[in-house]
């Protein structure tokens, strides 16, 4: 019955639905020397786990001082910095400029003529085009009146 609970608690451990108390309970299983043979895989990792919490880092990191500017130094750094902010400005208002150039000088075909015996042939042209469509949707209107038709000489309304 034992083997069984502890195959359970191994189970939701791995789910990581174990609560502390049954942590503690597969720790002192796994560090005890009746371990199952089939169980025998996971007994480092639970011996090592208070192990590896005792341990601490007795390595020192050294710490880099931060290196101090001279005044010169800062002079330099600001008018770079400066140059640097004032180049950036320059390409932003250049790229805006380049990107809005067309619509800004109105260089939009509006279709406008200067010839008023052409601009009087493409009108033409493109009422004739409206026109057949139009024509084409009032087609279908004869279809609805021939229905209207016939469904009063059903119906005798």
């Amino acid at each position: 019955m034992e083997l069984n609970k502890i195959e359970i608690l191994l189970e939701k451990y791995f789910q990581g639905e174990t609560c502390i108390a049954e942590e503690n309970e597969l720790r002192n299983y796994f560090s005890s020397p009746d371990v199952a043979q089939h169980l025998e895989q996971y007994k480092p990792m639970f011996v090592y786990f208070p192990l590896a919490k005792e341990q601490m880092l007795q390595q020192e990191i050294p710490l880099l001082p931060i290196p101090k500017f001279r005044n010169e130094d800062k002079k330099r750094y600001v008018v770079w910095v400066s140059i640097a902010a004032s180049v950036v400005v320059l390409l932003g208002i250049g790229m805006y400029v380049f990107y809005n150039y067309d619509n800004a000088n109105g260089k939009q075909d509006l279709g406008t003529y200067d010839n008023p015996e052409v601009a009087l042939k493409e009108t033409q042209k493109a009422l004739a085009l409206l026109s057949n469509h139009v024509n084409v949707g009032i087609e279908s209107v004869y279809y609805i009146k021939e229905y209207q038709d016939s469904k009063e000489l059903i119906f005798k309304q």
